[in-house]
């Protein structure tokens, strides 16, 4: 059982088909990385969960309750971030979740809490307004914690931020169940954000969710790869390829994918000596645990293609 749950989730706007058949379980507390390209139907799926949108098929459950027959009960135990938008700009910080907070019949001291979550204190006197983007997503945050929900639905929560607040919004969902008890799902493009944060992943691709699991099983259950720099790159994946390896070009080099229970070390030496006979020059090689990057290469470049409906 996971506090969010959905089974062949699906929806379709005429003849597309914007997600087929999505069956995600987040478990308590984690914080659950749903993850795919721009236009691969994140945030159609998460507006069905939020009840949003209907599905055009499946179900989607929110701690227990069905969002098609209880909308506003499922809405109850959820806060959330879909954009850091729809802020009075000529109103304070704290004059905005104050009208939320009235909104929700919360007491005054839960603007002061949240604030106090988000690290927002002292800016919470100033004028949206005058924020910055990473500002106006941290008060988003802030509106998505009131009244303490158990589950926090965030679309793209680094989504335009710079280094340094992308790093700010890293840390704190990171800690956010551990501080909170709270269970987070959210969606994005960046591999390398999300393989910091997130104790699950979801892959969707093309409407179709292709991967999920705890990441740490999913990246332990794959072979680790050799990672190499040469100096013919062609040369030296045409040599691999003969001894039965799948060779991936990277930003980093090439990527020879190992067998599961292969020794690592006696591979990496096998190989070494291979390309060196074979004329290649090897700058450097060495076995590393499958990332989250290759995972995610893996699954999409197997899967099919979403097919349009009839």
């Amino acid at each position: 059982m996971g506090v969010i749950e959905t089974e062949g989730l699906t929806r379709r706007f005429g003849a597309r088909t914007a997600v087929e058949g999505v069956s995600m379980t987040v478990p308590d507390q984690a914080v659950y990385g749903f993850l795919g390209r721009n236009g691969a139907g994140k945030t159609t799926t998460l507006k069905m969960l939020l009840g949003l949108i209907r599905p055009t098929a499946g179900t989607a459950r929110i701690g227990g309750v069905d969002v098609a027959r209880d909308r506003i009960g499922a809405a109850r135990k959820v806060g959330a971030l879909l954009e850091a938008h729809g802020f009075y700009g000529n109103l304070t910080g704290r004059e905005n979740l104050d009208i939320s907070r009235c909104l929700q019949g919360l007491p005054v001291s839960e603007v002061d809490r949240v604030l106090g979550v988000v690290e927002m204190r002292a800016d919470a006197g100033r004028r949206v307004g005058g924020y910055s983007l990473g500002m106006r997503q941290r008060l988003g945050l802030a509106r998505a914690l009131l009244g303490a929900p158990p589950i926090l639905v965030l679309d793209e929560p680094t989504n335009g931020l710079d280094p340094d607040g992308i790093a700010e919004m890293r840390r704190f969902l990171r800690d956010l169940p551990a501080q909170t008890g709270a269970t987070v799902l959210l969606s994005s493009h960046l591999l390398g954000e999300i393989e910091q944060i997130a104790s699950h992943v979801g892959v969707i691709h093309q409407g179709r969710q292709v991967l999920e699991g705890e990441l740490a099983a999913l990246k332990a259950a794959r072979a680790p790869e050799i990672h190499l720099r040469v100096d013919d790159y062609g040369r030296a994946a045409a040599v691999l390829a003969q001894h039965d390896l799948t060779v991936t070009k990277t930003a980093e080099g090439l990527s020879a994918r190992l067998r599961l229970g292969q020794d690592h070390d006696a591979a990496t030496a096998r190989l070494n000596q291979v390309l060196v006979e074979q004329g290649v020059a090897v700058f450097a090689i060495g076995a590393r645990e499958r990332s989250l990057e290759g995972l995610y290469r893996q699954v999409t470049e197997t899967a099919q293609p979403l097919r349009e409906a009839a």
